[in-house]
């Protein structure tokens, strides 16, 4: 009778025992699982964001190199077009950029060099700046070539911002207001690759702050 009672009275606990680790159990799947979700998600998203910035990073490359090799922008100053200078220097692609600052920059920055001495006469207007980019990429110190290209990308976006909205007020102011810069046969080009300079940038902010 006492071993029929004390069954009795332990079976209960048992049963409930194990019910209990089997729903632990099931729960720490659950959490597994959903943790897999989370980081299959953020892996995913963290790609989309890392292309997307990329692809504006590009773009806005782009758009800057356009402005700056154009023949003819209708701007007042040849300071507007310099500035065009530090801005691809901050928004030009870690591989170009790696690229120029090495072995091959490094010749192509010292025939500039010797034909600007040496033979100035012979030396075309049209490839001062582009001469003068690769010039500053080349022998830029690591505050800016890392620094404010990397950590502190938010420096270097901001020198890229001020630089966007001197241009693109300049450009208006010399257009004799909004409407007409886009009205104009060789502002409208120019407005739109101006506007275009804002994107990374803008982006880049966003991004640092969230």
């Amino acid at each position: 009778m006492a071993k029929s009672f004390l069954a009795m009275k332990t079976g209960p606990a048992a049963g409930a025992s194990e019910a209990s680790q089997a729903l632990l159990e099931s729960d720490l799947r659950e959490l597994t699982m959903a943790a897999r979700k989370l980081a299959n998600h953020a892996i995913v998203l963290g790609g989309g964001i890392g292309f997307i910035g990329t692809f504006l990073q590009w773009l806005a490359f782009a758009a800057a190199v356009y402005l700056l090799v154009l023949d003819k922008t209708n701007w007042k100053t040849n300071m507007l077009t310099g500035l065009l200078v530090p801005y691809i220097f901050f928004t030009m692609p870690g591989l170009l950029f790696g690229f120029i600052r090495g072995e091959i920059g490094s010749w192509v920055a010292f025939v500039f060099v010797v034909l600007r001495l040496f033979f100035p006469r012979h030396f075309p207007d049209w490839l001062e700046l582009p001469g003068s980019l690769i010039l500053l990429t080349v022998v830029a110190p690591a505050i800016f070539a890392d620094t404010f290209r990397g950590s502190w990308l938010i420096i270097g976006v901001g020198v890229c911002l001020v630089i966007g909205c001197y241009l693109l007020h300049e450009h208006i102011k010399a257009s004799g207001g909004l409407k007409e810069a886009f009205q104009k046969p060789n502002g409208w080009s120019n407005t739109i690759g101006i506007l275009l300079l804002f994107i990374y940038p803008v982006w880049a902010v966003v991004m640092w702050f969230l």
